[in-house]
């Protein structure tokens, strides 16, 4: 049985061999990383080589024995020795190792993982896999990856859209689990922003192609917010309209737009339409109007349980919203704390 020291040591040398890797360095990893990087597409054509970088980055540069320990030290449940849970994780294959953080919980608190990895998003995560159990062989007895229906597990970890969060809740509502929904970013402007820091905003909105949770797919701006300058500090991302299913989102939406007689700006890669819905399409941004930072406090109460990060000055800083700390949880819900939970009552 590991002890935590141990999981914690083989996950910041996982974070090393992966920093190493990206940087090109000579090491037993480099050659197939920069492989995985390079053809990932050619299996799902959202994984860019750049998207693919960028989420093992994110990963890499928050596995560091520091981070591990500080994110660990608030769960003194966590030394505690007890017989490991089986722990059937359904990951979502939106953006590149999307599943990782649930892989991380789930073993850093000394339980066995079942993986049932998206047909889009395998190889990553067998690659990381296998890293972990070189490091330690103790780890290939804990895990356990499949595209196939799962069985045998204790409790259940499951990611997906509203739409596929029922048939979770009917196939494993009896399990102790966490069911996760659609949820989406936003930002708040407040019209002092600098020119990086709307930059980095765009870092938020057009990462992933914004098909991540985490990516900002509306703005809140003052009433009277001239959107031009805004939109000038984005051309950086421009070049996104020259991947395929990009522009097919971009050009469908802009005939929907134009046939409804709908008002809207034209960026020629992304259009920005006024509307009070969170969520946006691909190659569309919805933007609000506000009177009131007290008035949009009081609308995110309402909608709470929709939004998944918030980028502003008071809140996630811009550029930011898809590089989150080993402790910022999805949906809000505490991932170590409910596994902890369900090991230490005994229930299962």
């Amino acid at each position: 049985m590991m002890k935590l020291e141990e999981r914690i040591s083989a996950f910041s040398y996982l974070g090393e061999i992966l920093r190493n890797a990206l940087a090109g360095r000579q090491a037993e990893y480099t050659s197939r990383l920069s492989q995985l990087i390079e053809t990932q597409h050619l299996k799902n054509p959202w994984f860019t080589p750049e998207n693919v970088r960028m989420a093992v980055s994110a990963i890499a540069a928050e596995l560091t024995a520091e981070n591990l320990r500080k994110w660990c030290s608030a769960y003194p449940g966590l030394g505690m020795e007890s017989p490991p849970l089986k722990v059937g994780v359904i990951m979502a294959g939106n953006i590149p190792l999307v599943g990782f953080h649930d892989l991380l919980s789930v073993l850093i608190t000394g339980n066995s993982i079942i993986a049932k990895t998206s047909s889009k998003d395998q190889d990553l995560v067998v690659f990381i896999s296998d890293i972990l159990c070189k490091i330690n062989e103790r780890f290939s007895s804990r895990i356990t990856i499949t595209d196939e229906i799962i069985s045998g597990f204790d409790a259940v970890i499951a990611t997906g859209s509203d739409n596929s969060s029922r048939y979770f809740e009917y196939y494993f509502g009896k399990y102790p689990h966490i069911i996760r929904k659609n949820r989406n970013s936003i930002a708040i402007l407040d019209s002092s922003e600098t020119n990086e820091e709307l930059h980095d905003l765009g870092t938020d909105i057009f990462s992933y192609f914004g098909l991540g949770c985490r990516n900002v797919s509306k703005i809140y701006v003052p009433q009277g917010y001239d959107l031009t300058n805004m939109i000038r500090c984005w051309n950086s991302f421009s070049g996104l309209i020259n991947h395929n299913k990009y522009a097919n989102n971009y050009e469908f939406h802009k005939a929907i737009f134009l046939i409804n007689k709908e008002k809207f700006t034209d960026t020629g890669y992304i259009l920005l339409r006024e509307n009070t819905a969170i969520s946006s399409p691909v190659a569309v941004l919805h933007y609000e109007f506000y009177r009131s930072m007290e008035k949009v406090r009081e609308q995110f109460e309402i909608i709470r349980d929709k939004i998944q990060c918030i980028t502003g000055r008071d809140f996630t800083p811009f550029g930011k919203a898809q590089s989150p700390y080993l402790w910022d949880y999805a949906d809000g819900i505490d991932t170590i704390e409910f596994l902890l939970k369900k090991n230490s009552t005994g229930i299962l």
